[in-house]
């Protein structure tokens, strides 16, 4: 099977390639999808497995992320993700606020708490997204939010972008790992 990502230049930046979405969603598509969600802690525990202070503080990339802050960072992603679903899914295309995600990333918590903090929070949000998305209907997967820059969006589309974030991300951490020697 083709790789749902947009193959992009900067493999450092973009290991996975770029998000695409698949416009032609089928149940064995979205169960993928699901499941790419569903491994989303785990894969980042493995990822970040033996990890010390100064390599979660190293930037993946010249300007990048420390792999502290990626983790934090899709916390806060998801964490934005998951509400936005339950909106969706109780209200009529409601209107979603974005957030600032590189000052997010500033802040004391995204900068120096422990990783695994954001680790146990994944791992329980997506144990709730999870349970969440497996009881959906078929239409219920057409529900949608407004975001300001990428406007509507299903969740169909939202959970093709969230299985992708939590691999780009993950994978950030990987490639820093192998180019290093870790």
């Amino acid at each position: 099977m083709p790789s749902p990502f947009v193959d992009h230049p900067d493999r450092v930046r973009y290991p996975v390639g770029d998000f695409g979405l698949d416009p032609e969603v089928t149940a064995s598509k979205r169960a993928r999808w699901l499941q790419q969600m569903a491994e989303v802690p785990a894969g980042l525990a493995a990822a970040l497995s033996g990890l010390d202070d100064r390599q979660l503080g190293t930037p993946y990339r010249e300007g990048g992320w420390t792999p502290r802050q990626l983790v934090h960072h899709l916390a806060d992603a998801h964490m934005n993700g998951f509400v936005r679903f339950k909106l969706a899914l109780t209200e009529d295309l409601p209107p979603i606020k974005t957030y600032e995600e590189t000052l997010w990333a500033e802040t004391a918590d995204g900068r120096d708490a422990p990783v695994g903090v954001s680790v146990r929070l994944l791992a329980a949000l997506h144990e709730r997204w999870t349970i969440l998305l497996a009881s959906l209907s078929g239409p219920e997967f057409g529900r949608a939010f407004n975001h300001p820059q990428r406007g509507l969006m299903t969740i169909d589309k939202a959970i093709q972008l969230y299985a992708w974030h939590g691999i780009h991300h993950t994978s950030h951490i990987t490639g820093l790992r192998d180019r290093q020697g870790w």
